[in-house]
């Protein structure tokens, strides 16, 4: 036992080890995607200590450490997924490898254990196994719980070091009720005193607009249940309260599952049958797109996730795919870039490629400028500096 104990340890140490010696590199010859959608149609990125110095034009005089030659690819930020559920688990390894082949290098967990969560995370910190970074967060349900008894299992987070909480549900339809609203309030409140941000499920206008007049922070869905007004988006923009898309919601699946050309909820299940808390004949695939670009150019800060379980590929194309009905892709830079950084409060270290930020890219063989499916062909994943996937 003790000498398996011993070589764990050691395996560990080494990865850890052999990452921390990784950070320093060179891209060359890269299309690079900048801020606010800017391009450079052949620049270098370098990185040292697992940050970005320069984004320049042409070959960087400060090249030096590891040489990627690009080759023509494009280089953009990692994608983020605001919210996925996932957790600790015996397919941990495979999960998390495709989402890094995918192109994600940083994941907000939407849920489950905390305990599970933080082992996920560690499992990755380690070296143990290969994955996006990390943020974990920790469950709660509001009508298993007395306003005092939520604030006390927050403070449980907050000594666990939890920065988030899962979704919290409210009820869509007629919209929350009295005691649901007073126990979020306590949570609301306590999640300020104790530095943990309270994430709310809101899948209609009338528990959107309740979660934004109690002050909550970030919202994990829009309404996928009704439309949402010019007057609630401008609302919602004003708060300040952040909200994720899963626009796919309610789109239909087609190829993940099975090869039968049979459309599918992203369940599995037959379609539009089976789309949880369906309202009426796959009406959900329209309300989200449109709902989207209503908060959009109202202002909001509108940021990405999937919330699926199934191929994290997948999941990326249904999204985009969806995101396209609705949104150019200058617009989409911006929304799974630094708004999805802005949402996960690390806006100043992800979501564009600039010096002083966390060296988070991706290499894609292909503009993505050109159209969403440039997008699913990530070749090089850099995440911290460190080069994690490379399939050239």
């Amino acid at each position: 036992m003790q000498r398996h104990t011993l070589a764990k340890l050691i395996t560990l140490t080494l990865g850890a080890i052999a990452s921390l010696a990784a950070q320093d590199l060179t891209i060359t010859n890269a299309r690079i995607i900048g801020p606010n959608a800017t391009v450079i149609d052949n620049g270098s990125i370098v990185v040292r200590g697992g940050k970005i110095v320069s984004v320049t034009p042409g070959i960087s005089p400060a090249t030096r450490g590891q040489i990627i030659d690009a080759k023509g690819m494009t280089a953009m930020p990692g994608f983020i997924d605001a919210h996925k559920h996932i957790n600790t688990g015996p397919d941990e390894k495979a999960q998390m490898q495709s989402l890094l082949e995918a192109g994600y290098t940083t994941v907000l967990s939407g849920g489950g254990p905390a305990e599970g969560n933080i082992t996920l995370r560690d499992h990755i910190n380690s070296g143990l196994i290969n994955g996006p970074r990390i943020i974990p967060s920790g469950s709660l349900r509001l009508n298993q719980h007395t306003p005092e008894s939520a604030r006390a299992e927050i403070r449980k987070m907050a000594a666990m070091g939890i920065k988030f909480t899962g979704e919290i549900a409210l009820t869509p339809e007629p919209g929350p009720t009295e005691k649901e609203m007073e126990v979020l309030r306590a949570v609301v409140d306590e999640g300020k005193k104790a530095g943990v941000l309270i994430q709310v499920h809101a899948v209609s206008s009338p528990a959107m607009m309740a979660a934004v007049e109690a002050g909550v922070p970030l919202l994990v869905h829009l309404p996928n249940k009704d439309w949402v007004s010019k007057e609630d988006a401008k609302k919602l923009a004003g708060s300040g309260t952040k909200i994720l898309a899963t626009i796919g919601f309610g789109a239909p699946v087609f190829g993940v599952f099975a090869n039968d050309n049979k459309p599918r909820f992203r369940n599995g299940k037959a379609w539009p049958e089976s789309i949880d808390g369906g309202v009426r004949l796959g009406e959900e695939a329209g309300y989200m797109p449109v709902n989207a670009r209503t908060v959009w150019d109202a202002g909001a800060i509108l940021g990405y996730c999937t919330d699926t379980t199934y191929d994290a590929k997948a999941g990326l194309e249904h999204e985009l795919k969806s995101f396209n009905l609705m949104f150019s892709m200058q617009d989409m830079v911006k929304l799974m870039g630094p708004n999805t950084a802005s949402y996960i409060q690390m806006g100043d270290q992800l979501g564009t490629l600039e010096p002083g930020k966390l060296a988070d890219l991706i290499l894609l063989d292909g503009n993505p400028m050109e159209g969403y499916w440039n997008w699913l062909k990530t070749k090089v994943v850099v995440k911290g500096g460190v080069v994690v996937v490379d399939k050239r």
